[in-house]
């Protein structure tokens, strides 16, 4: 069984696969390939470092089959799977998490379809009070037979190489900005306080490099952040130029040239939307896109009342920063800049049109939202919420 055919399969109901002993799948609605399954195993995962809890679960049979603690080595995963296929189609699943890819990946290599699930979309008893691996492993088996699973989006290697990538220079990028409190603060309790302007500009690094300490373990420990935050700041700039370089790549470069044309987007945040997102055809209209990055407000209504709060938060939170920062260039309409006149040369006209009329709409907004009293991270979230919306119909071509 493909990896294609078992995302279908998963979406047929239970009464539909246990229609005959023998599963035919030919001739199903969602056009899968005509193919007789006499035996469909389905095998849910509950990883960790260094075991794997296996539950196997016949389609036919309510208890499970097989319960094994497997090591976490590629050669026994294999063998465990390799004698499961001798007695017919295997489907495996396990949840998102730390563990990465690998393990998908080792089962695609010996062609076991294999689905990463959504922890956070996974069905749950409310009145459950007992955890332990082996439930953990059987409620897996249990929901990918009852197609009640929600496969994430798998990346591919470069992908993922270059995502790690970029969230190491925002790791970097957190780090920077906590060294700089931690000399602001040192300075402050030994009384050396900046008066003449803005911190972190070139007079302000002057005045830095003149402070003099009467103690030598001060001067030594002051020796100690600003040095460590010269180099932090080296590091970054050496990762932004390389990051440059990647969106050069001819998998990245049309993609990152068209989403830099919108306003507050550049090159980093561009890179960051490719390589997270993967195909954003994925999402079928721009509200599923507003959904993954959790910039819709939730919901708890009942009955006659709608109750409406903040934003879920759900899904890719490294995204929601990106454009939530990306958002604050929509305070002012101030036309097209230098900078922004310099990423929108070469592309179509349809492009940069699509870019104009997202900047000014998204102008309009905020000052809206600002006029009825409105905070301004209530109506910058509201902003990079719409924005959302604009980044996925440039990707999917509705700049008509």
């Amino acid at each position: 069984m493909t990896p294609a055919l078992a995302k279908s399969w998963i979406s047929l109901t239970l009464k539909e696969r246990h229609r005959h002993a023998t599963y035919k799948i030919g001739g199903h609605p969602k056009g899968l390939p005509s193919v007789a399954i006499k035996r469909v195993q389905y095998v849910g995962l509950d990883v960790h470092k260094k075991s794997i809890e296996a539950s196997v679960l016949n389609g036919k049979n309510a208890a499970p089959e097989i319960e094994k603690i497997l090591p976490n080595q590629g050669a026994k995963i294999k063998s465990f799977f390799d004698r499961l296929k001798m007695q017919g189609s295997v489907i495996a699943c396990y949840e998102a998490g730390c563990i990465g890819f690998e393990l998908q990946r080792i089962l695609e290599s010996i062609e076991v379809p294999c689905i990463i699930a959504a922890p956070g979309l996974l069905p749950r008893r409310p009145g459950e009070r007992v955890k332990t691996d082996r439930r953990d492993a059987r409620k897996l088996a249990r929901n990918l037979r009852n197609g009640e699973v929600t496969p994430i989006h798998i990346p591919a290697r470069e992908d993922e190489a270059v995502r790690d990538y970029l969230r190491m220079q925002g790791d970097f990028k957190v780090e920077r900005k906590k060294t700089k409190q931690r000399l602001l603060h040192f300075l402050l309790r030994h009384n050396f306080i900046y008066t003449d302007g803005n911190h972190w500009t070139g007079k302000h690094e002057q005045w830095l490099r003149a402070l003099e300490f009467d103690n030598p373990v001060l001067k030594e420990t002051f020796d100690e952040y600003f040095f460590h935050l010269k180099e932090l700041e080296e590091k970054i700039g050496r990762m932004n130029e390389k990051i440059e370089e990647i969106a050069l790549r001819d998998s990245y470069q049309e993609p990152v040239c068209k989403l830099k044309c919108l306003k507050g987007i550049e090159t980093l945040t561009a890179l960051s939307m490719v390589v997270e997102v993967g195909d954003f055809r994925r999402f079928t209209k721009a509200e599923e896109f507003m959904a993954f990055l959790g910039l819709v407000p939730s919901e708890n209504s009942s009955g006659d009342k709608r109750r409406q709060g903040g934003i879920t938060k759900a899904g890719n939170s490294h995204l929601r920063r990106l454009l939530v920062e990306a958002s604050w260039h929509y305070r002012f309409d101030r036309g097209v800049g230098k900078r922004l006149m310099a990423r929108r040369k070469g592309q179509p006209v349809c492009v940069v049109s699509y870019a104009n009329k997202a900047g000014k709409r998204l102008s309009r907004k905020f000052n809206r939202l600002i006029f009825r009293n409105k905070k301004s991270q209530v109506a910058v979230t509201a902003v990079a919420r719409e924005l959302a919306g604009f980044v996925w119909g440039l990707m999917v071509g509705q700049t008509a």
